[in-house]
C-alpha cells in the first residue's frame, strides 16, 4: 500500500510539474519570442560567447557555489511567475538541476534547452561575443518598452 502511494505521489508531482525538456537549436532560438536564462558563469560567457538575446544569470559561481534566494530575486525582475521562458547552460547538466528546481520547487514554467551553448555552437550558430558592460538585453530598458507598450494599448 505504501509503495502505491508512494508511486501516485511521484507522478502527481511529475504531471504538475512545470519543466519541459526541449533540444535546443538555432531554429529555436531564431524563431522563438520567450525570454532565455543563460545561467553559465561569467568565464563561460567570455570563453564561448552568448545569444545576442540571452539574459545573462548565472546560477553557480566559479567556486560551484550558489545563492538560490539570490538567483530567484533577479530571475523574478526578468520574468513573471505565468510565464513560460527557457534556460540555457554550456551542456545542459546545471539547466537539468536548475529547471527543476524552478518547476518543481517554485512553480515555473520553465524549459530546459538540452545540449546548451557546446550543442548550438557545433551546429553553426553564431554567437555574440561577452561584453562586461553590457546586460544582454538591459532588463530596465526592456521594463521601460514593456511599460510604454502598455500605456499605448
Amino acid at each position: 500500500m505504501k509503495k502505491i502511494l508512494l508511486s501516485l505521489w511521484l507522478l502527481s508531482s511529475v504531471a504538475f510539474s512545470e519543466v519541459t525538456n526541449m533540444e535546443v537549436t538555432k531554429e529555436f532560438i531564431e524563431a522563438n519570442k520567450i525570454k532565455i536564462i543563460d545561467i553559465r558563469t561569467e568565464q563561460e560567457w567570455i570563453m564561448m560567447g552568448v545569444l545576442p538575446s540571452a539574459y545573462l544569470l548565472t546560477f553557480f559561481d566559479e567556486d560551484q557555489e550558489y545563492s538560490p534566494k539570490m538567483f530567484l530575486k533577479e530571475l523574478d525582475k526578468i520574468v513573471k511567475k505565468d510565464e513560460q521562458f527557457a534556460i540555457i547552460s554550456n551542456s545542459a547538466s546545471r539547466t537539468k538541476l536548475v529547471s527543476n528546481f524552478l518547476g518543481k520547487k517554485h512553480d515555473y514554467k520553465v524549459i530546459n534547452l538540452t545540449g546548451g551553448m557546446v550543442k548550438l555552437i557545433k551546429d553553426g550558430y553564431s554567437v555574440k561575443v561577452y561584453d562586461p558592460s553590457k546586460i544582454y538585453p538591459i532588463v530596465e530598458e526592456l521594463k521601460a518598452s514593456e511599460e510604454d507598450n502598455s500605456t499605448k494599448e
